[in-house]
Formats: structure tokens, C-alpha cells, sequence
């Protein structure tokens, strides 16, 4: 036993806590970002943006920009008219002004770029285009959106009857979109014992993440070739976008995405700025770098959120809930361009069932067009997916509320029972697996809740206790591996994934994804499941991504689909591998090969392990010689995984704050996160997942939105005004797990990355709404700064001060 735990250890696969082999080049300041490509005569664009959220533009004066010293020029819609790129198609079906054409519909909208020789002659150049704008009302309320007086914000398609999902019933109206059995829901709630409703806000948010966006676009006149460097998280889907854009092949157009600093959905996008750089370095023949600011990324790239919604909930006198009904107005900014899959243009918030037996349930979302930067994204959820489990986590401690009943016990008795799996909800999906109770009693346990419960009785016995208390539960079941073509699409390209892997004759191997790492760890997990697969060290396999000419065909990374879509791919290419390894080892060892075992690193005959021959040496066999009649040399594999099924995670959380009175500060005591993704492939890279996504959950909860005055000015595009905690505010993160394998995942895998994000929200706000609850309070709106919660204590008048 000894020997076989020291030949799986030097694996270092499937399980194993191995470092991060991406680390290194990181610490010792050695990744190579969009900035860092620099190009023989490349040119640098600035982009001018509009300062107001809603003008027809009357005129623009070149003149005093190109006057600068280096500027080349100025572009503006006029001049991409010619090559018919002024508008552009988005990832939500509608198109968006690449350049405004005639109009500006939010704040900080492209107007024109200065070309120039550096980037410093470019900003220069950006400040003196003179833009002459006749303001016109604009729309940053979506409840006002569809109001018979509202001025139109998309004069373009103000005539058309649909926009690509479904008619629409005003010039501001996108889509309605519907899920459930709405007859159905109403028959229940009109018999039911006890309803509940509230009004739920998912306030607009940013990714913000480390590295803004940027790309490198080069353009080759004599071969008609273009290669573009840039942040994306999906390569080959931004690849068969710039081809229908530019008209140029496919075949001649490379994406390469390198080191990118942080996504969290706001590099799947294509953005004006990628698209008039590809058409500056078309015309001028030289490279053209775009690198945006830090407000420019704030201010108008994917946002998140900014979802209004109703929740609705019928249940019978003992809390076991009949129906529920959830409504919700999506403000999707100027343009849709949210990243939804075709089949779903409101995204997987039919999930909105989560944990939770609902037998009956309806939903509704409409969308609109406000003033407002467009381009929401699946900011570490996906899409759409922490709306819904924000509000059902939100009503259920409605409902427990209502009903007097404990926040644990009403969710123990609406959890899908373990035998009830595969279970399938209201709403259609198959939960494949799931074990919901198990889970929150060891959280239950491990933070003493019943304790917690009576330290709380008693701070709210005491009318001299400075803070209150609050204690926040939160149960969810994640729906990710965005993959089933059946279901999700964008564009009309199936969301599979891939892999290819190349072996070499020494048993070192080289895989190429079709995903791309902003910071997952891919080079290492992907490693460990070949190793675990192939009996090959992990140390001694390069993992590569990023790259179209390089890699396979696949949708990229984004709603956790790595690990449940590309990672299968890995694992059934990694087995057509063993496969054939199998039968090059029958042949060597003169047996059939039902007569072998695989066993760690290599075959061995059943009966007689003395005979074996290892991987390595099958590798070397398979590229000199000596091989089966007929069989190919090599070691080489290409899987397209299109999955049969969404992969389902889900977890118990639990969080402990104490809420000052006076101040309105919330301290988060303790916070404990149990997760369950299925198969732990990396466990160490899972924690570090988790942490991250937490942090996340808490800056959405207790700080993060993007606030809009009347006239559609941004007031939070700054690093000051916009909340992104640090090492200072953020609390301590305890962890826990359950394993519960998918049972369709070629390894049981379901992801784990954007988990915390969806569970740490409603956590973290159910938390800090029931320190108030024992006072009549059922809902309060996130973010929970300390100014709002002040506000509420001061409306409830317990933030006097007892005088002696």
C-alpha cells in the first residue's frame, strides 16, 4: 500500500491540494497582459465620451484634436459607415452603436477616437474634440421606462414589433419572458392558508475587476490576415462575432487572450472599443492598442443586476409552501447586450425554486431600456442566477417571519428530499443530485445555532444592548456548466466545450481548452484530471488556452462551465487515450485486454501483477514502433463535450452580525459557508474559489451600487465612491463541504466559483434584516451600509442614546 500511495502522490491529481503551477510567473511580476504587447508602429485610441445620458449630437469639430502633435486622426460613426461598422450585433440579439450615430443614450457613450502615436498625444487629442449635444430627457428609473409620455431612448428600432424575443408593447420594451404555470400558481394562492409578497431589489453593480479592458489590434494588409490581443474570457465566441462584423473569414482572424487580470462575466462582452480599434488598424495598416480607464470600465462595461422584483409566496399553516409566484423588471441600460443564452433571455432565473419542493410556481421578467451603460453580465453567478436565489432566500425568511416559525425549520421542511433526486422543479429543470438536508445540519451544529437563537433572545430582552443582533441563513442550489445545446445557445453556437491533448513519446503531454483562465487555476486543475485520467504527473502536463489557432472550438469560461462542460471534455479526452493505451499494453504483454487493470499509473494483468506495463512506457511504444496491426502511431485526443444536463451545486450558509445602533456599522461575527460541488478536484484551489467569491458577495451586500441622479449622471465610477473591500473590511471566512457527484459528470465535477457569490448575498442580507425583525422589519434593501442601516435604526427611533 505503501508504494501505491507513493506512485498516486507523486501524481498529484484528482483531490490533491497542488500549488497553483501559474503562480510563479505572477509573483515574480513575469505574466504577459493586453498592455504589455507592444508592436512595431503601433498607434494608440482614446476614446471620447459623452457627458450627458441622453442629446442628439448636432456636430463634431475635429480640427483642434488633430492639431495635437502625434495624432493621426479622429474616427467617428461617419467614417465607420463605410465599411458598414457603426453598429455593431450584441450577445442579447439586439445591436449597439459602435460609434454614436446621431445620438447619445447614456452617460460616458462612445462618441469618437483619437489615434495617436502615444497614449498620452491621445488623451490630448480626446479632450479637444469639440462635441456640440442638444440634451434631451433622459430615463434612469425603469418603472418610468414604459410610461406613455417616456421619451424614446432607441429611435432606431422604435417601429419594430420585436427585437428578437418576443413582441413588444412599448418603444422602451425589450422582451417579457415567462416560465412556469401561471393558472396553476394562482389556483394555489387563491386557496392558500398564508401568503406572503414583498418588493426586492438587485441593485446595479460592477465586476470591477483588477485589469480593465483592453486589446491590440493588428491587422496584416498583405495577407488579409487580423490578429487581435485582447481580454476575453470566451476567444472563439468574440472570433465568430468579429467575423460576422468585419466580414473578414474566420480562418484569417486570430483572438489571443493571454494573462487576464480578473473577469467575473465583464470580459465576455465585445465592446465598442475592440471594434473601432480592429477597424483603425484595417485602415492605417498598423497595430492599434486600446486600454481603458478605470472609470471608463466602471462607467460602461458590463454591469450586473439592477433586477426589480416581487416575490410571492403561498404556503399552508405549517410553512410548507403551495406556489410561488416572482415578478421582476430587468433595466438593461440603452442596448441589450446582455450576455443571455438565446433559449433565455432573462437567463437561468428560473432556478428561482432553489433548495425548495415548490410544486407549483410562475415567473415573469420584463425588460427595458433606460439611459443607462448597457451590457449586464453573469458577475460570478450565472446569469440572472442570483437574482432568483436572492429572492427565494429572501421570502422564505419572509414566509418563516409571517408564520412564527424558525428560519432552519421552515427550510428543512420544504427541501427536495435526498430520495426525491433526479427531481424535477415547477420550472422544468432536472436537479440531478443533491443531499440539501445533511448539509445545513452540520452547519446548523457547527456554529451552535441553537446558542446563537438565545444570545440573541437575550441582546433583544436587553433595552439597554448597544447592537442588535442578527443571524442569516441562506440554502441554495446553483444551476452552472452553461452547455446543453438543447437549451443554451448564444448566437445560435451551442455552448459546448473542448479539449485536445497531445502526448509525447517521454509521457510529458500538452492539453488545449477551449475555456480561458482569469485566475480559476485552470493550468493546474485541468492538469490534475489528465494525471488522475492517465497516470501522468501533473507537474509534467502544459495546460494552454486563450489562443484560436491553437485551441479547439469552445464558448470560454463564464457561469462556472470550466469545470462541469470543459472539464468533462478533459476527462473523456484523457480516457480515448487510455483506451488506446489499453490496447497497445494488451499487445505488449501478449493478452487480451479484458485481461487488464488499470491501476494508478499503468495496466496490469488481472491475476498477475507482477505483469504490467506502465504509462510512460506505453507513450514511448506508442511513437517508436511495436504497436497492434493497423493501429495509428501517437497518443493524441480531441473531444467537443456537449452536456446532457446543467450541473447543480449548492450549499448551507450561515452568518453572524452584530448591528450598533447608533452607527448604523454592521460587523459580521462570523460567517460559515458549506458548499457541495460535487468531486473536489483541487480542494486548496476550491477554497481560495470560495474566499473570492464571498468577498464578492460581501462588497454586493454591505457596499456595492451604481447610483444614477435624474439626469442619468453616473455617481459611482470612481475606486472612491465605489465600494471594493480590502484586506481590512473583510471578515473571516470559515468553510465547510459535502461531496454529492453529478451523476452524469464523466468525474462527478459541478463547479464551485460563483456558488459563494450566489449563497453569500441573501446570507449576508437575511443577517442583517433579521437584527431588525423582532421590530416589525421584513425587508431591507441591499447595499447595507452603515448610512442606510442608520437610516433604519433612526425610522425605528432606537438609535437615542439613554440619558442618565
Amino acid at each position: 500500500m505503501t508504494e501505491l500511495k507513493a506512485r498516486e502522490d507523486k501524481l498529484q491529481g484528482t483531490g490533491t491540494s497542488m500549488l497553483r503551477k501559474e503562480d510563479a510567473r505572477f509573483i515574480r511580476g513575469q505574466g504577459s497582459y493586453v498592455d504589455d504587447i507592444q508592436l512595431p508602429g503601433m498607434l494608440f485610441g482614446a476614446l471620447v465620451r459623452s457627458p450627458h445620458a441622453h442629446a442628439r449630437i448636432k456636430s463634431i469639430d475635429k480640427a483642434a484634436a488633430k492639431a495635437v502633435p502625434g495624432v493621426v486622426a479622429v474616427l467617428t460613426a461617419d467614417d465607420l459607415k463605410p465599411v458598414k461598422l457603426h453598429w455593431m450585433p450584441t450577445l442579447g440579439g439586439d445591436v449597439q452603436a459602435v460609434l454614436a450615430d446621431g445620438k447619445v443614450c447614456f452617460q460616458y457613450q462612445e462618441v469618437a477616437m483619437v489615434l495617436a502615436t502615444d497614449r498620452y498625444a491621445a488623451a490630448d487629442g480626446a479632450a479637444l474634440v469639440e462635441v456640440d449635444y442638444e440634451e434631451l430627457p433622459a430615463i434612469v428609473d425603469p418603472k418610468k421606462a414604459m410610461a406613455p409620455d417616456a421619451p424614446v431612448i432607441r429611435e432606431d428600432i422604435a417601429e419594430k414589433k420585436e427585437v428578437g424575443h418576443g413582441p413588444r408593447t412599448h418603444p422602451n420594451h425589450i422582451f417579457t419572458w415567462e416560465a412556469g404555470d401561471k393558472a396553476a400558481a394562482d389556483a394555489a394562492f387563491a386557496t392558500a392558508a398564508v401568503t406572503v409578497r414583498e418588493e426586492i431589489l438587485n441593485p446595479r453593480v460592477h465586476p470591477c475587476p483588477l485589469e480593465p479592458c483592453g486589446c491590440v489590434a493588428s491587422f496584416d494588409k498583405g495577407t488579409g490576415a487580423l490578429t487581435v490581443y485582447m481580454t476575453t474570457q470566451a476567444p472563439h465566441l468574440v472570433r465568430t462575432v468579429l467575423a460576422m462584423l468585419s466580414g473578414i473569414p474566420e480562418s484569417k482572424i486570430r483572438v489571443v487572450a493571454g494573462d487576464i487580470g480578473g473577469g467575473f462575466g465583464n470580459k465576455v462582452p465585445v465592446y465598442p472599443g475592440y471594434v473601432v480599434a480592429i477597424v483603425a488598424s484595417i485602415v492605417t495598416g498598423v497595430p492599434v492598442k486600446w486600454i481603458e480607464t478605470r472609470i471608463e470600465n466602471i462607467s460602461t462595461t458590463g454591469f450586473a443586476r439592477d433586477y426589480h422584483g416581487v416575490g410571492e409566496l403561498a404556503a399552508d399553516a405549517d410553512g410548507r409552501i403551495k406556489a410561488l409566484r416572482f415578478t421582476a423588471l430587468a433595466d438593461h441600460g440603452a442596448f441589450n447586450s446582455h450576455v443571455s443564452a438565446t433559449k433565455f433571455p432573462a437567463g437561468l432565473f428560473s432556478i428561482c425554486t432553489g433548495s425548495y419542493a415548490i410544486p407549483n410556481a410562475y415567473a415573469r421578467v420584463d425588460a427595458v431600456y433606460t439611459n443607462k451603460a448597457p451590457g449586464g453580465v453573469a458577475y460570478r453567478c450565472s446569469l440572472r442566477v442570483t437574482e432568483a436565489i436572492y429572492l427565494i432566500e429572501r421570502m422564505v425568511d419572509v414566509l418563516a417571519q409571517k408564520l412564527g416559525l424558525d428560519k432552519a425549520e421552515i427550510r428543512r421542511r420544504n427541501f427536495v428530499q435526498a430520495e426525491q433526486f433526479p427531481y424535477t422543479t415547477a420550472f422544468g429543470w432536472t436537479l440531478d443530485s443533491g443531499n440539501y438536508h445533511p448539509a445545513l445540519e452540520k452547519v446548523l451544529q457547527a456554529c451552535d445555532y441553537e446558542g446563537l437563537r438565545r444570545e440573541q433572545a437575550a441582546r433583544r430582552a436587553d433595552p439597554n444592548a448597544p447592537t442588535l443582533m442578527g443571524i442569516g441563513l441562506a440554502t441554495f442550489t446553483e444551476i452552472l456548466g452553461a452547455g446543453p445545446t438543447s437549451v443554451c445557445d448564444i448566437l445560435g453556437i451551442g455552448l459546448f466545450d473542448s479539449c485536445e491533448i497531445r502526448v509525447h513519446p517521454t509521457g510529458a503531454a500538452i492539453a488545449r481548452m477551449g475555456t480561458m483562465s482569469q485566475g480559476q487555476g485552470h493550468a493546474t486543475t485541468y492538469a490534475q484530471i489528465i494525471a488522475t485520467e492517465l497516470g501522468l504527473p501533473a507537474s509534467d502536463i502544459v495546460v494552454e488556452e486563450g489562443d484560436t489557432d491553437k485551441a479547439p472550438y469552445g464558448a470560454g469560461t463564464w457561469g462556472s462551465r470550466s469545470t462541469p462542460v470543459s472539464g468533462a471534455a478533459t476527462a473523456q479526452a484523457a480516457r480515448k487515450i487510455r483506451d488506446k493505451a489499453r490496447k497497445i499494453a494488451a499487445h505488449l504483454l501478449e493478452v487480451a485486454e479484458g485481461d487488464l487493470e488499470w491501476e494508478i499509473d499503468r495496466f496490469t494483468v488481472k491475476g498477475n501483477p507482477s505483469q504490467w506495463k506502465t504509462m510512460k512506457e506505453i507513450c514511448m511504444v506508442a511513437h517508436t514502433g511495436n504497436l497492434p496491426a493497423g493501429m495509428e502511431p501517437g497518443l493524441n485526443a480531441v473531444t467537443y463535450y456537449d452536456p446532457p444536463n446543467m450541473t447543480y451545486p449548492f450549499g448551507a450558509y450561515l452568518c453572524v452580525v452584530d448591528v450598533d445602533k447608533f452607527t448604523g456599522e454592521v460587523k459580521m461575527r462570523r460567517f460559515y459557508a458549506l458548499d457541495d460541488c460535487g468531486t473536489r478536484i483541487n480542494p486548496m484551489i476550491i477554497e481560495g474559489q470560495i474566499h473570492g467569491g464571498l468577498t464578492e458577495a460581501f462588497a454586493v451586500a454591505m457596499g456595492q451600487q451604481m447610483p444614477f441622479d435624474e439626469a442619468g449622471n453616473h455617481l459611482g465610477n470612481t475606486l472612491l465612491d465605489y465600494f471594493l473591500p480590502t484586506a481590512m473590511e473583510t471578515p473571516h471566512w470559515e468553510t465547510d463541504y459535502t461531496v454529492t457527484p453529478s451523476p452524469h459528470h464523466p468525474i462527478g465535477a459541478k463547479g464551485v466559483a460563483e456558488s459563494p457569490h450566489v449563497g453569500g448575498i441573501p446570507c449576508m442580507s437575511n443577517a442583517v434584516i433579521d437584527a431588525f425583525a423582532h421590530l416589525g422589519v421584513t425587508h431591507m434593501d441591499m447595499p447595507h451600509s452603515a448610512w442606510r442601516v442608520w437610516q433604519k435604526c433612526n425610522e425605528l427611533g432606537i438609535n437615542k442614546r439613554q440619558t442618565p
